[in-house]
């Protein structure tokens, strides 16, 4: 860690100032000090360059919304709490070292709901009082493309609220018997009084008839039924309308549940509606929610990319290698799992990540302070595709569903310590004893921090375009668990080798055919790294990227 900074930032403590104004976290009274910018001393000029990155390439970072960062002290986060905690997320200079560098921001469904979770949607064309409005929601697009920060929505349309007006109007045409309305087959639905349930489906009644509508998340969310001409407008329609106000895509819920079963018919909706919502913006970032094995992920990757759920939580591949597992057979992993998209759709990419709100919190499963957090960090951001961050993660917070069997304990209230009033949210048990005991102001003004090794590891990724967007060759390191790859963008070649075991390496880098290793880059990590000639001695738990 000591070495991250002196290779990256000399001079963190000095701006502390500046730091606590831009990130929105201490007194207000500091903003009115004199503007200054603190000038920093890397290893290479270029990791100062900065540079705007490809789409597909982004670090994005997931915001559950009600829980971020509280703006009115109603104790529920909203959209002008993260415009308030922009420069704390992005501030617009990728060289300054005073945020956190993300590039791309995934807001939780904040549309007008019943819930505190806002899966169940009521209207998708207002913004849900305890978030804001929409005025709200547009002021944060431009802050955030000012910033070159993209912003998608999560939109759940597998599914709507109970209370939603298409499914009221859905049911009183089902108690009328009104066949003609073009409602009547809104959403999926069988009568009981002709036949059965379909098998391995949820269904629940409606009043005052034999038929039931499916259900299969929970008998608030009422399933939409796409073999309906309506319903694929609706849903366009509701995107269109998202897409028109700025948005840069989206982050597309239950993506194999819109026909229960069969994912051949869910593919082709998938594609049909990507196709439409690429001919209004053929830049959209879609990201698509797939949680099964490759083999299914694979046959919806023709329609979008889909977040790689077998790299992630503590039995993923990412969690494995960062304990001291192999980095060869991950890299192996992720060039075969590249090859096999991006031959299915030109543009298709990864999308990596190690946990989300539907899971446990990652700082459970890997420890901080064994560095396996770091390392696994290291591992899926140090590579291709679009990196996902959830809330909290850079600062190590912990939360898991634990015996009380609830996601509220996943979801838990951003620690800022700074007074902001967000509360975790309703049917939360997680104990204030399991969390860490710093918070995000403590850890933003520590160059020895989780927060800090995130922001540097960032920085690294977006001075080094190669990486994220370049071509990926692993290279093979006989004998050692330690591996890496090189990545080519244009005539530029980085190599990129991770040591994920307990203790010094030594490589020799002239075994490694077709590369001619000029200097380090970067180093990150629990030590240090040394070249020699080809010779490259690598700490344990440490990164290192050379030109």
């Amino acid at each position: 860690m000591k070495r991250l900074i002196a290779l990256i930032l000399v001079l963190l403590t000095a701006a502390v100032a500046v730091a606590c104004r831009n990130n929105n976290i201490i007194d207000p009274d500091v903003t009115d000090q004199p503007e200054e910018r603190t000038e920093y001393a890397v290893k290479d000029a270029a990791l100062l360059e900065g540079r705007p990155t490809n789409g597909n390439s982004r670090v994005f970072y997931e915001i559950f919304v009600g829980s971020f960062s509280d703006s009115d002290g109603d104790g529920v986060g909203d959209l002008r709490g993260i415009i308030n905690r922009m420069d704390y997320l992005n501030d617009g200079d990728p060289a300054s070292g005073l945020s956190l560098g993300v590039e791309g921001l995934w807001l939780s469904p904040i549309f007008r709901s019943s819930s505190y979770h806002k899966y169940d949607v009521n209207d998708y064309y207002a913004i849900d009082g305890n978030f804001g409005t929409e005025e709200d929601l547009k002021e944060l697009i431009g802050i955030c493309h000012q910033r070159n920060v993209y912003v998608i929505l999560d939109l759940p349309i597998n599914h709507t609220g109970r209370g939603n007006q298409w499914f009221k109007d859905f049911c009183e045409a089902h108690r009328n018997n009104d066949t003609s309305s073009e409602y009547y087959d809104l959403y999926s639905w069988y009568d009981a009084s002709v036949e059965s349930a379909p098998a391995g489906r949820a269904f629940s009644q409606i009043s005052g008839t034999q038929h039931y509508f499916e259900c299969n998340f929970s008998g608030d969310m009422p399933e939409l039924n796409f073999d309906c001409e309506l319903a694929k407008k609706l849903v366009f329609d509701v995107a269109k309308y998202y897409i028109d106000l700025g948005v840069d895509g989206f982050r597309f819920d239950a993506v194999k549940y819109v026909f229960f079963g069969d994912h051949q018919k869910s593919v082709e909706f998938w594609t049909e509606y990507m196709n439409k919502l690429r001919e209004l913006k053929p830049d959209l970032y879609a990201v698509g929610e797939v949680w099964d094995n490759d083999g299914i992920t694979d046959e919806y990757y023709p329609a979008l990319n889909c977040f790689d759920f077998a790299v992630s939580q503590s039995g993923g591949l990412i969690a494995e290698t960062a304990k001291k597992g192999d980095v060869n057979r991950y890299t192996a992993y992720v060039k075969a799992y590249l090859e096999r998209v991006q031959a299915m759709r030109e543009g298709a990419t990864i999308v990596p990540f190690v946990s989300n709100h539907d899971m446990d919190r990652a700082a459970g499963f890997l420890p901080v302070a064994s560095f396996s957090m770091q390392m696994a960090a290291n591992l899926y951001i140090l590579g291709p595709g679009s990196p996902f961050i959830y809330y909290g993660e850079e600062l190590g917070m912990r939360g898991s569903r634990g015996g009380a069997n609830t996601d509220a304990n996943r979801r838990l209230a951003m620690l800022w310590g700074d007074g902001d009033k967000v509360r975790d949210p309703s049917g939360a048990t997680y104990g204030s004893s399991t969390q860490i005991d710093t918070t995000a102001m403590d850890q933003l003004l520590d160059e020895n921090s989780l927060y800090t090794y995130y922001k540097m590891l960032i920085m690294i990724r977006k001075a080094n375009p190669e990486i994220a967007e370049g071509s990926y060759t692993p290279i093979k390191l006989s004998d050692t668990k330690v591996g890496g790859f090189i990545a080519t963008l244009g005539s530029s070649s980085v190599l990129v080798i991770h040591n994920t075991t307990g203790q010094t390496q030594t490589i020799d880098l002239s075994l490694i055919p077709g590369i001619n290793v000029e200097a380090i880059r970067a180093v990150i990590g629990k030590e240090d790294a040394s070249l020699d000639g080809n010779i490259l001695t690598i700490g344990s738990q440490t990164s290192v990227v050379l030109k």
